[in-house]
């Protein structure tokens, strides 16, 4: 196979039109989730929850909060563990729930409260769909976690999950902040299963054309059920970066192609985010999400946002609502790079944009921000 020799911007290009922060916008929310292949799920709200936020990005304030979850209950959507996928690719995944888990202590776990999870089916069956809290805990061994081990409740929380991971219960929407469960048999269509190992070559395959350029062995998502993935695509050198990277061949053929910028601030979940190796490597960008660290070792802030300005990466955006006061404080713009008067105005544009998709009537800057 021959390698490919980038240059650092064309990487970059290929990285972001991947992941569709370039000016275009995609259509509609589904489409969206099916070109990225899955939304990261994390409850942090300091601005709005992660599939929010990772949406809004792309779709600009034509996207609502909670479409997600509306999608979901409407069947678009499913959500596996933590991510949240089209439901055209449920088919790439039910080989692989009905082999769960792999994992032998959660074999066990769940052999040893099989009348457990029997209950909890026939309670979702009878009444669903069910809210956690409307789930006893029957369990005969509780689930612990850490060196001491607790259950408090995380056995319920667990089993729901186990169950979902096996295919046999499926999240149909939440009320409030809590998820409804119902038996997947009435939430998942009757559709027949890929076998898993032609599963896994398209699941990969539509990984790599998804982030655009990654390095060849690479870790597994959430929801993957594999630690390590070999990715398929062109061989490619960057220049300046060493290792040997993968590339989407029909990415690869548009490297050359005139590229449209835009100015982004981004989830600290987002799959571009997510990924701090290739960041560094491919952008120069150093980033963290310091909300469990101790405040006054945080260098950018607790839930500091990734902003993009064309084909860089050039700060954070340390943010947080107060839906009470309508305000959205701006605690500190950190620049990475120094902003220009272009530059400034373009980020505190996007600030103005997220203020009003959030609902909020005023932005407050902290002095110097």
């Amino acid at each position: 196979m021959a390698t490919h020799r980038l240059t650092v911007q064309q990487a970059r290009r290929i990285a972001l039109r991947a992941q569709l922060l370039d000016a275009r916008r995609p259509v509609d929310l589904v489409h969206l989730v099916e070109d990225l292949t899955f939304l990261s799920v994390d409850p942090t709200s300091a601005l709005a929850p992660a599939v929010d936020l990772v949406c809004w990005s792309r779709l600009g304030n034509e996207y609502w909060q909670g479409a997600v979850d509306d999608a979901i209950s409407d069947r678009m959507l499913f959500q596996l563990r933590g991510t949240v996928r089209s439901m055209s690719d449920l088919p790439l995944y039910l080989e692989q729930m009905d082999r769960w888990p792999q994992n032998e202590t959660m074999r066990q776990w769940l052999a040893d409260n099989a009348g457990f999870a029997r209950e909890v089916l026939e309670l979702v069956e009878a009444d669903g769909p069910v809210l956690a809290k409307d789930v006893p805990d029957t369990a005969r061994v509780p689930y612990t976690w850490g060196a001491e081990g607790w259950s408090s409740r995380r056995s319920v929380a667990e089993m729901l999950e186990a169950l979902n991971m096996q295919g046999r219960l499926a999240i149909v929407g939440r009320k409030g902040r809590q998820r409804l469960w119902d038996l997947a048999e009435r939430a998942y269509p009757q559709v027949e299963a890929v076998p898993l190992e032609q599963a896994l070559v398209e699941r990969v395959e539509r990984r790599l054309a998804a982030e655009g350029i990654a390095r060849r062995r690479t870790q597994g998502r959430a929801g993957d059920g594999v630690y390590w993935v070999d990715l398929p695509g062109e061989a490619v050198q960057v220049e300046g970066v060493d290792g040997e990277w993968r590339v989407d061949g029909d990415l690869l053929e548009r490297a050359d192609e005139p590229f449209e910028p835009r100015t982004a601030l981004l989830s600290p979940f987002d799959a571009i985010a997510a990924d701090r190796p290739r960041l560094l490597d491919l952008f120069g960008y150093e980033y963290m999400l310091e909300m469990y660290k101790p405040k006054g070792k945080r260098r950018w802030g607790y839930f500091a946002l990734p902003i993009l300005h064309g084909e860089r990466f050039v700060g954070k955006l340390d943010a947080k609502a107060d839906r009470k006061a309508g305000v959205l404080n701006v605690f500190a713009v950190h620049e990475d790079l120094p902003f220009d008067g272009a530059t400034m105005d373009a980020v505190h544009a996007e600030v103005e944009r997220l203020a009003a998709w959030l609902g909020l009537g005023r932005i407050d800057y902290a002095k110097g921000a």
